[in-house]
């Protein structure tokens, strides 16, 4: 059984299943996910927690010889188990599909794993923790969704702002769910329940957003001027190596000519992407970059990021953070020319 973060707090109150994992790699919502677990259980009158946190040093045999002990008192108990890296090995694995076999009697199991790819999903330990109880992942809020949630906890807090400071507050906390967190907390201490001005917002806020190069791709292929400007703002910040950048965006530039050239050929977009290893959160951006981008236009633009890497490593002069400022601004002026199916059109007519 799969449950929603969102749908969690109602099944609770409905019931309490023997063993829940919650997984994922925003750290807030699954800490607030596994934190409504044990505070139900405590309601519940499951008093003693014990608490396993996994590592390679972590002795199976205890867990396994813990659980089947029965509670001193014979009260409730909540069996705490973490594990960090998301991979027990091969005596963990085993310990785990064993445990799940037997579940200890007057005791609600919570598991806490990072997130799992599609390779651990199919292990024998994940599959037995899936079949033996509830499992809850827990997924980033996307950039798309961020004002929403933004707007739902400031609520929760009995506060409001307008759209667009519910924008301003996505932009300024993008990426760092746990830094929002911190800020709506803080202005729920420094002004009263109601409307929150811009301006209140904008005094109380801290700039936390946390950046990466791949959101940095996804800008420049969208054309999106103006967040491809303030990411690489945030990354020149926060000291990022410019060759990790020149590789990355290098790369994503390869794979658009590949699959630029593939619909011109007529072949499948999804088959592309595959050949190009464009993951599901970058093809709605690389679609339509190759969609709008000509074979010419993409052979200049890595023609350019080139040139930045020769700058970057002192072989050519220039400011190679100016020249990447200028690459986006070359996807964002070929925003505006006419699509593959406009041009097809036209060559028809």
């Amino acid at each position: 059984m799969h449950i929603s973060p969102d749908h969690l707090s109602r099944h609770l109150q409905q019931q309490l299943a023997p063993l829940y994992t919650v997984f994922g790699d925003e750290l807030l919502l699954t800490f607030e996910a596994a934190d409504l677990i044990r505070a139900r259980a405590r309601e519940a009158a499951y008093i003693e927690r014990e608490i396993f946190t996994i590592d390679h040093h972590f002795n199976w045999a205890d867990l396994q010889q813990r659980s089947s002990n029965l509670s001193l008192f014979g009260e409730r108990r909540v069996m705490d188990i973490r594990i960090p890296s998301g991979k027990p090995g091969n005596q963990g694995s085993a310990a785990i599909e064993e445990y799940c076999r037997s579940l200890p009697p007057d005791t609600v199991t919570l598991v806490t794993l990072p997130k799992i790819d599609k390779q651990g999903s199919a292990t024998k330990w994940f599959k037995a923790l899936e079949q033996a109880g509830a499992m809850i992942p827990v997924s980033p809020v996307e950039r798309t969704r961020l004002p929403a949630w933004i707007g739902l906890r400031l609520g929760m807090q009995r506060q409001e702002a307008s759209p667009d400071t519910l924008q301003f507050l996505a932009d300024k906390v993008e990426g760092n769910l746990l830094a929002a967190h911190q800020e709506l907390k803080k202005l729920a201490l420094l002004y009263p329940a109601g409307a929150l001005s811009f301006d209140q917002v904008k005094d109380a806020v801290l700039d936390v957003a946390r950046y990466d190069v791949f959101k940095l791709s996804n800008a420049m292929m969208a054309g999106d001027t103006v967040r491809y400007t303030r990411i690489l703002e945030g990354l020149q910040g926060e000291g990022t190596a410019l060759p990790f950048i020149v590789v990355t965006l290098a790369g994503h530039i390869r794979a658009l000519i590949t699959i630029r050239k593939g619909l011109d050929s007529g072949k499948p977009l999804m088959q592309l992407f595959k050949q190009s290893r464009v993951w599901s959160d970058q093809q709605k951006a690389m679609e339509g970059a190759a969609r709008r981008l000509g074979p010419q236009q993409l052979i200049q633009a890595l023609l350019h990021v080139a040139r930045i890497d020769r700058i970057s490593k002192g072989v050519a002069e220039g400011d190679a953070w100016d020249e990447l400022l200028q690459l986006g601004l070359r996807f964002a002026i070929c925003k505006q020319g006419p699509s593959l199916g406009n041009r097809r059109a036209t060559a028809a007519q």
